[in-house]
């Protein structure tokens, strides 16, 4: 089997649960603290030995391209102002043998869609999928990186999964799966956002997947599924009828930042462990009087 060169970031959706703030902005521009979603994403990418970097974008995602293009006005002035340490940060987003390409999704009709067009840079290789408003914070490998371990030691596609509340199943795409080894399952079937009584189990799929090249033929003949869209999970359970499929319960803290109060919460815990900031931060969170803020907001309604 191949290895794993290359990685899919599906950024075309339009992040309505964050409007008025990604109307012209992408969700995937939102910052924890000091950098963008995506660009956690594609650090996660890159440390697991990833050196193509696909995005597949829509309407008014252009920063995301801007963000990892070189700014050569910015770095004029920030030479000019010697200050070499951002200057450092902004040549250092990306190393130089990392490439990017960019592939517009015209229509909005999916996450297994969004994925489809990925297939003339793909080819017949082996790839990742990684969903940026999914921010996985790790203290061992990073997630992708432990996924392409049991990647090159199975040989056949693997789905990040983690075990999630029974009542918040139908959020989520659900494997029926049984214990092949310490965090890895083998998947008998998927199902997308079932019903809580229909899931069977409660290990969802999240944001996190390596496929083999065999899901783009499924793609191209992919029904819509639930939302009228065509979705990854049921080409992903149509691929379990000619190649086994693992799923593995990642190491690592998730914060979904699709939801407002994920986003918050990964500010909060991002920003405790920055270095710049983590103690000042810890000291203002400590000072906060929480009863007043509560009857500031029952005094304004």
């Amino acid at each position: 089997m191949k290895p794993i060169k290359k990685a899919v970031f599906p950024v075309a959706g339009m992040g309505t649960r964050f409007l008025p703030a990604t109307k012209a902005n992408p969700k995937e521009m939102l910052p924890v603290v000091d950098k963008p979603l995506i660009q956690y994403a594609a650090e996660e990418a890159v440390a697991a030995g990833i050196d193509t970097l696909i995005f597949v974008t829509g309407r008014n995602k252009r920063s995301i391209e801007d963000h990892f293009d070189t700014a050569y006005e910015l770095e004029r002035e920030l030479e000019e102002r010697n200050k070499e340490k951002m200057l450092r940060i902004v040549r250092e987003i990306l190393p130089p043998e990392v490439k990017c390409v960019f592939i517009r999704q015209s229509e909005a009709l999916g996450l297994g869609h969004a994925v489809l067009c990925a297939k003339p840079v793909v080819g017949d290789e082996p790839f990742a999928v990684i969903l940026a408003d999914d921010l996985i914070n790790s203290n061992e490998k990073p997630v992708l990186s432990q996924m392409v371990d049991v990647y090159n030691y199975q040989h056949c596609s693997v789905l990040g999964v983690q075990e999630v509340p029974m009542e918040e199943v139908h959020q989520y795409g659900v494997v029926d799966a049984q214990s092949s080894s310490d965090r890895v399952y083998e998947v008998k079937g998927m199902v997308e956002k079932p019903a809580q009584a229909d899931a069977p189990s409660n290990l969802a799929v999240v944001g996190r997947y390596i496929l083999t090249p065999k899901l783009f033929d499924l793609l191209e003949t992919q029904e819509r599924g639930a939302g009228n869209e065509i979705q990854l999970t049921d080409a992903i359970a149509r691929l379990l009828g000619s190649q086994r499929v693992l799923a593995y319960n990642f190491v690592g803290k998730r914060f979904d930042c699709g939801s407002k109060l994920g986003y918050l919460q990964a500010q909060v815990e991002y920003a405790l462990a920055h270095e710049e900031v983590n103690e000042e931060f810890r000291d203002y969170l400590m000072s906060l009087d929480l009863g007043l803020i509560d009857r500031r907001k029952a005094a304004n309604g």
